[in-house]
């Protein structure tokens, strides 16, 4: 009788496992969809840059990531974090037998960059996607932390960045009139960028003003040299995504030497300035917020709190 009863108690076992584990399951609602996480998932592979600083601000180092869009393979503001991370592709190029080796127990992506890949990613593991990327950072970190169980670690770290945010707005004063011109040279392109985008959003929560033709909820134009003069503001900050043949900074260097670009009015003021694109743009997560904020506080002349 008491083999009986130990018998049925191990064969009890797995059932009271899934139970336990259903109990301690989380429902994410997102982009595609509800889908169950475990309540403090060990082994998050992340498909998006933005979403790797995400994990990283909350202290969760995930097994796998993306490559970054620029660094060696990691963006260099995020390097030292890194160490030990498996790649396991690009945003727009993810390799799936990488992922599935990894036994994760959640992966984080985008429905822009993934979406097609989205049921057999979630064949390897329970997968959350944000909707998309650009100025939506913020909603996107809420959903990851929130996901990872980090949500109240997540809220901290919003709560401290928009802090500084404020401070900043509020030092700057009359100062937030300048109009800033926002202008990204890539490998074979020139754009100027609106106000849906990584630092567009920026300079909007900060209370930024932009010249009349930046002032767009939209994303970016593709422009050619007969339009420098759109880029025209009281302050105008350039960025060049290189992706290491040259090409990126030669066309930098070619159109900053236009005439076009020499007789604007901020340029002739020594208010043109060349920043970090990782940082002001590629990277798009909160550490590279925080540090956008830390720069334009720095280039203003003032001092953040921590």
């Amino acid at each position: 009788m008491n083999r009986r009863r130990l018998l049925s108690s191990l064969l009890a076992l797995p059932l009271l496992f899934a139970a336990s584990a259903a109990l301690q399951a989380a429902e994410i609602t997102h982009s595609m969809g509800t889908t169950e996480v475990p309540d403090h998932p060990q082994r998050v592979v992340v498909l998006t840059n933005e979403g790797t600083e995400a994990l990283l601000a909350v202290d969760i180092k995930p097994v796998g990531a993306v490559r970054s869009w620029l660094g060696d393979p990691w963006y260099a503001h995020i390097a030292d974090r890194m160490e030990g991370v498996e790649i396991v592709g690009e945003e727009s190029a993810v390799n799936l037998e990488l992922i599935a080796a990894l036994q994760p127990d959640l992966i984080i992506g985008n429905k822009t960059r993934q979406e097609k890949i989205y049921e057999q990613l979630s064949a390897i593991a329970p997968t959350v996607f944000a909707e998309r990327l650009r100025g939506d950072w913020k909603i996107n970190f809420a959903l990851y932390t929130k996901a990872v169980g980090k949500e109240a670690e997540g809220k901290a770290v919003l709560d401290r960045y928009n802090s500084r945010v404020a401070a900043l707005s509020e030092a700057l004063g009359d100062r937030k009139r300048e109009k800033i011109s926002l202008v990204r040279f890539m490998p074979g392109r020139t754009r100027i960028y609106y106000k849906d985008t990584f630092p567009g959003l920026i300079l909007s929560e900060i209370g930024f003003a932009r010249p009349a033709n930046q002032d767009k909820d939209t994303f970016a134009d593709e422009v050619t040299k007969e339009r420098i003069p759109e880029m025209e503001g009281d302050r105008l900050f350039y960025f060049v995504y290189e992706t290491g043949d040259g090409s990126a900074e030669t066309l930098a260097a070619e159109w900053t030497k236009e005439p076009l670009w020499q007789n604007l009015e901020v340029v002739k003021a020594g208010k043109a300035m060349a920043v970090d694109d990782a940082i002001w743009n590629t990277a798009g997560g909160v550490i590279a917020a925080d540090l956008m904020i830390g720069q334009l506080a720095e280039i203003y002349g003032i001092s953040l709190p921590e």
